[in-house]
């Protein structure tokens, strides 16, 4: 039988920075990022000019279907008040002003069970990858939370120019979260982004955001990159050796990292995540092919 959790999605900010189809202009101050906006509404009626209002702010559930560690197991959203389904990856906020994101936990520090949003499914509920038909795991534990930024896209029809060119590879934006605590899979946490790794996965360009969630006892202390090898001393490195390394057990070349092989700061993370929003509102808009990606 299915269980199902009660998670907060988003908390309520005092700054209007969501996006969603509206008859009545909106105007933002001049320093307001314009992230996220009302997806549904947008698909629906893409051919209108879509302005900002105040942010869209669900309550979600989750709804495990099936057993974990099955082909056939599902992690789905539900909205809080009318029990639908709604999307991780479409309906949940990406931005929730002063620099704080929500952050959507795919697999949790400690585990090694390959989880991840199912781009190509209605609802684009969370399952354990797969390959050749066999359920998908990491040869080690992953040591921190990782998941993914909603209301992202890195598109494959795009070269990075400062990424020796790579393309993207049709998924959200990772995150990779340091804070000490394990969270569980579906858990929405509001994170702040400290710095960015480029990740070239068999040629593809792979972003890895590294961030902290709020609630962490050590999130006031971190707020850029110096300051993650000052309280998380080694931590950077360590992720980007255990992404560079996990394939090579099952005969893999290892991964490679552009922008010299170092993270970049929090300024250039914040660019990658307002690009990537901006290449998924094109996707949802349709104004790019979506292939095989589910919009619903």
């Amino acid at each position: 039988m299915a269980a199902t959790r009660v998670l907060t999605a988003a908390a309520a900010t005092t700054q209007p920075t969501s996006c969603f189809l509206s008859k009545r202009a909106f105007l933002l101050p001049a320093k307001t990022s314009c992230l996220s906006f009302n997806r549904r509404a947008l698909v629906l009626k893409s051919k209108q000019t879509f302005s900002c209002s105040a942010i869209y702010n669900p309550q979600t559930k989750v709804q495990e279907e099936g057993q974990s560690e099955t082909l056939d197991y599902r992690v789905f959203f539900l909205d809080g008040s009318s029990g639908k389904k709604v999307s991780p990856w479409h309906d949940i906020p990406l931005a929730l002003g002063d620099g704080v994101f929500n952050f959507i936990v795919e697999i949790p520090k400690e585990s090694k069970a390959k989880m991840e949003v199912a781009t190509d499914e209605d609802y684009t509920p969370i399952k354990q990858d797969t390959k050749k038909g066999k359920l998908r795991y990491y040869p080690y534990n992953i040591n921190w939370n990782y998941g993914l930024l909603p209301q992202t896209w890195e598109d494959p029809s795009q070269a990075n120019p400062e990424v020796e060119g790579a393309f993207g590879d049709n998924d959200p934006v990772d995150v990779v979260e340091i804070g000490e605590a394990q969270r569980k899979i579906g858990e929405v946490l509001k994170i702040k982004p400290l710095a960015a790794l480029a990740m070239i996965d068999e040629g593809e360009l792979d972003w890895k955001i590294v961030a902290i969630s709020l609630d962490d006892p050590k999130a006031h202390l971190v707020n850029d990159v110096d300051d993650v090898e000052k309280h998380f001393p080694g931590t950077l490195t360590a992720i980007r050796d255990w992404f560079r390394d996990y394939k090579i057990p099952d005969g893999k070349p290892a991964n490679r990292f552009g922008l010299g092989d170092k993270p970049a700061n929090k300024d250039y993370a914040l660019k990658i995540i307002h690009e990537t929003n901006e290449s998924w509102a094109k996707l949802v808009k349709r104004s790019v092919d979506a292939g095989d990606l589910s919009l619903f």
